[in-house]
């Protein structure tokens, strides 16, 4: 990526610094991520540097370790939230607790600044801080105010370094994007020369170079992660891939059939292996052991295979960004909130090296991959399927019998709002391992229930619920009690993410 402009990010554990990354994208301008605790270096194509929100307060003994070098780098520099907090506290000036403590929509009172070039003077924000700047360093001035806190933003315009209270990157702020693009395009200059054609240019060159004249095995599920990781390294590589299609028993109904006629082209395996995930599952019901056990599974179905093609040292997934800031501690000292079966790795006896040519994409970014390497359109807009796929929506024990619950009442969900073109990120049903009382003719019933989940989304990273109609939701409920034998109550999930996330496990 070095032939490219690049803003780089200084992760300090904020749970949305992809999103920062994803918005700066959207500008058409690379941007990567690292830890807060890189040394600092020269990088080709250096145009700006943002310091990421995060837990910590700048003035405990623990506080995240940050190199001040960074600051004499010459280049614009941006501080979100902790990241402003940290230009005061490293250039003479006082971060101290707010007396009132700013969760939520805020309103900030703009007086000037860049980085509020053509917007308005009453902007509605996202605050989330129990800290704020008492004191600037010389040579700032306050350009932004709340009611409770006095510098919500200020600029040093001469060492062209900025610090905002609020996140701009989460869409509760408004014009959040066009005082990232003032920053990045204003006062950094970028000019934008990040593509996906670019990317796709790119990747195949990486790839080849990678891979040498080796193969690789890939998993092919049908879902856009998958499709579109195959499509490109076919692309690079063509008859060197081998894609394998494994039916675990967590698939949703007919995925089998459907991948089998959709990728007839592909040097395309398909194999049985229910027993052997359900097996492996029995009598487990810990979200995170679920997850470890699928993909060790997997890995070895891979290893097993991968002994067909003599030359297959390499194993392709499609691992992406989401996947991994929610798995460990990713580049910097952000909470783990669940792990992923292709994040982290392989073990360490197994002879294969990853190819992950999506691990810094978006979702969206995947699927405007995905239509620039010709993929239809049904193919590039399927809903996200979680790896695990069923099994982390089927809470509890993993039988075939509540499987086959849950698939049935999926499909209808599937079935009921696909006509409906809603723009859903997900919509998907979930079986609780819970019973309630219900009455099916004169005969009393003890089933379990059936949670419908639908959200809006960009990214994955945040979410909102969908405001289906209740004419739609009777007509799913209804559906799913009188034609699927095993669920007597069906509930609709109301939860945005975060707090919650949008699989149930």
């Amino acid at each position: 990526m070095s032939t490219h402009q690049l803003v780089l990010i200084l992760d300090f554990g904020s749970q949305v610094t992809q999103l920062i990354a994803r918005r700066i994208r959207e500008l058409g301008v690379y941007c990567e991520i690292h830890p807060c605790n890189l040394p600092p270096r020269r990088f080709d194509g250096l145009v700006g540097i943002v310091l990421s929100g995060g837990p910590s307060s700048v003035y405990d003994a623990d506080a995240p370790p940050f190199h001040d070098g960074w600051l004499a780098m010459g280049v614009p520099v941006l501080g979100i939230c902790y990241g402003m907090q940290l230009l005061t506290q490293r250039q003479g000036g006082e971060v101290k607790p707010a007396g009132a403590r700013e969760f939520g929509l805020a309103h900030v009172k703009v007086s000037g600044g860049a980085l509020f070039a053509g917007l308005g003077e009453d902007i509605p924000v996202w605050m989330s801080h129990g800290d704020q700047v008492a004191k600037m360093p010389d040579g700032f001035v306050g350009v932004a105010s709340t009611d409770t806190c006095p510098l919500a933003a200020f600029e040093d315009p001469v060492r062209r370094q900025y610090g905002i209270q609020f996140h701009p990157e989460v869409t509760h702020t408004r014009d959040g994007a066009a005082m990232l693009r003032n920053f990045v395009q204003g006062v950094c200059g970028a000019r934008g020369d990040w593509s996906m054609k670019g990317f796709v240019d790119e990747q195949v060159e990486r790839i080849r170079a990678q891979v040498g004249d080796g193969e690789v095995i890939c998993a092919l599920s049908g879902g856009v992660d998958s499709s579109v990781t195959a499509a490109i390294l076919h692309k690079a590589i063509g008859k060197q891939l081998h894609c394998i299609f494994v039916d675990n028993g967590l698939l949703r109904k007919g995925e089998r059939e459907a991948v089998r006629a959709e990728f007839q082209d592909f040097d395309l395996t398909v194999i049985d292996a229910e027993a052997r995930f359900l097996n492996a599952l029995s009598g487990v019901t810990e979200p995170e052991r679920k997850r470890k056990i699928i993909g060790e599974t997997f890995i070895r179905i891979f290893e097993e295979q991968a002994r067909r093609f003599t030359k297959a040292h390499w194993l392709a997934q499609g691992t992406l960004y989401p996947d991994v800031i929610e798995s460990v501690s990713f580049r910097g000292p952000s909470a783990t909130i669940k792990s992923h079966h292709n994040v982290g790795g392989l073990p360490p006896d197994m002879k294969m090296e990853l190819v992950e040519p999506l691990r810094e994409l978006f979702k969206d970014e995947v699927r405007q991959l995905g239509r620039e390497l010709g993929l239809s359109d049904g193919r590039v807009d399927r809903q996200p399927f979680p790896g695990p796929g069923l099994a982390v929506r089927c809470l509890g024990d993993l039988t075939p019998q509540r499987l086959f619950v849950l698939r049935e009442a999926d499909a209808i969900v599937q079935a009921e709002l696909e006509p409906l073109n809603l723009g859903l990120w997900q919509g998907f049903a979930v079986l609780l391992p819970v019973r309630s009382v219900g009455v099916m003719g004169d005969a009393r019933t003890y089933e379990e229930v059936c949670a419908v989940r639908c959200v809006h989304s960009t990214d994955g990273m945040t979410a909102h619920v969908a405001d289906i109609p209740m004419s739609v939701l009777t007509r799913i409920a209804s559906r799913i009690i009188n034609e699927v034998r095993g669920i007597n109550r069906v509930v609709y999930d109301v939860s945005t993410k975060p707090p919650a996330t949008i699989e149930w496990e």
